[in-house]
């Protein structure tokens, strides 16, 4: 077992990367795994690069990956005396591994506690003491051609944190706000662009949706549509008390948070506590926070049963005339699918409204983003694609997967603002219809 030791404060440095000029933003394509719900992002690594699929985590506060079999002829440790440039935060330093020379273990080189956003792993009974790396990550511009970022940072993980990951997955991508998620050292390693990212998740079972990093548009899509045009903005929300804060020390958290102010159903105001709206300043809960690793929008207990009574009495409506059969888990509502009406914008049912920082800040939610079709056995239905997220010990609400597919959404980091599409099938296009200039994804 290594020999560790942890100061108070480890600065760890972004190294230098090669100039180099990105003509183009870079992308990369977000498959969704249907088997696990996950959306898998691919990039290059290592030398000579190698395509790695990565969890996308909007909550992570670096990447990670698995580097048991990890050879490349470019990575390199960080040391813990080196050149220190910014303070990233307060890990440790390992003096001395017992384990032979390689990427999982270096003498006096930096460290990282990984984390798994699936399924909690006890770092302890996988040998959690992990090294920082840097080597080469390449993403392609939108022409095809691939642009090495020189010095990546990153963490190793052993196997035993891939637990709960969609098969051929071996790490986390971290888009979240942080000094080492990937966007932002896209951003330092080509000072021209900006320092924001764009991302549409698909809900086709085969298209692929995209990231876009480094451009704030145009984002051109088939039908001649820029969908930058159709992007209404709310300012992003930070919690001061990220998941590493402990009581002596507050950290930022990474994840992304939204200043919902008021829910909606069928344009009708559902009553709501809306103390639980805001983030506690000494606990940290509360608040509403958007999530690529929660496949369904879960809501406090005391909110999801405000809300599902409002949809239910709006969709049993003359406008609706749905009647609720027996649900399936994890969803408490389902109607039979044959009685559901379909639109282009999914199921006919009551519109759900997120009204945000201002009442004309609205993000609405039609039927492809609120009802889930459950086909098994003998039953079909459509169920509200919302869960009871029990008692208040984070976010209030965490907005899921399903119900982030079919939007473009775009996190402008220097100005901590969001910009939202709502369903883009409203634009008649999708989000696996990006126009490249060599074509389709």
């Amino acid at each position: 077992m290594a020999k560790l030791a942890v100061p108070t404060l480890i600065l760890f440095f972004l190294l230098s990367f090669i100039p180099c000029q990105a003509a183009l933003p870079l992308h990369t394509p977000i498959q969704k795994d249907h088997s696990t719900g996950q959306y898998i992002i691919t990039a290059y690594l290592k030398t000579p690069l190698k395509l790695t699929k990565l969890l996308l985590d909007l909550g992570a506060t670096y990447s990670w990956v698995n580097c048991d079999d990890y050879i490349s002829s470019t990575y390199q440790h960080i040391p813990c005396n080196g050149s220190l440039a910014k303070t990233i935060i307060d890990y440790g330093c390992m003096n001395t591994c017992d384990d032979p020379p390689g990427p999982n273990c270096g003498n006096n080189s930096s460290i990282f506690i990984p984390n798994n956003p699936i399924k909690a792993v006890d770092y302890r009974k996988v040998y959690g003491v992990n090294a920082a790396l840097v080597d080469s990550l390449a993403l392609p511009d939108t022409q095809g051609s691939l642009v090495s970022i020189n010095n990546f940072i990153f963490s190793c993980a052993r196997t035993g944190f891939l637990k709960g990951l969609a098969k051929g997955v071996t790490g986390v991508a971290s888009l979240g706000n942080s000094m080492l998620s990937i966007p932002v050292q896209i951003n330092k390693a080509f000072s021209s662009s900006p320092n924001c990212f764009a991302m549409c998740l698909s809900g086709s079972t085969s298209q692929p949706g995209l990231a876009l990093f480094g451009s704030k548009g145009p984002y051109n899509f088939l039908q001649g549509i820029d969908l930058s045009k159709s992007l209404v903005y709310t300012p992003l929300v930070f919690n001061p008390l990220g998941r590493d804060s402990d009581p002596d020390t507050h950290r930022l958290s990474p994840e992304y948070y939204l200043g919902l102010t008021s829910i909606k159903v069928n344009g009708k105001m559902v009553a709501l506590n809306k103390t639980l709206l805001a983030i506690d300043g000494e606990s940290g809960f509360g608040g509403t926070r958007i999530s690529t690793v929660v496949p369904y929008t879960k809501l406090q207990s005391s909110i999801y049963k405000a809300f599902t009574l409002a949809f239910l009495k709006e969709a049993a409506s003359s406008s609706f005339n749905l009647t609720t059969t027996k649900p399936v888990k994890p969803f408490g509502a389902c109607y039979p699918a044959s009685a559901v009406k379909n639109t282009q914008m999914g199921p006919a049912v009551p519109i759900i409204e997120l009204v945000l920082d201002r009442q004309d800040v609205v993000w609405k939610m039609f039927g492809s983003n609120s009802m889930v079709r459950v086909t098994k056995k003998s039953v079909d239905l459509w169920c509200l694609g919302f869960v009871d997220g029990g008692g208040i010990d984070g976010p209030s609400i965490v907005i899921g997967g399903h119900q982030l597919e079919e939007n473009l959404l775009q996190f402008d980091l220097q100005s901590k603002k969001l910009g939202f599409s709502s369903s883009i099938l409203s634009k008649g296009t999708n989000c696996s219809d990006f126009k490249f200039s060599t074509g389709k994804i």
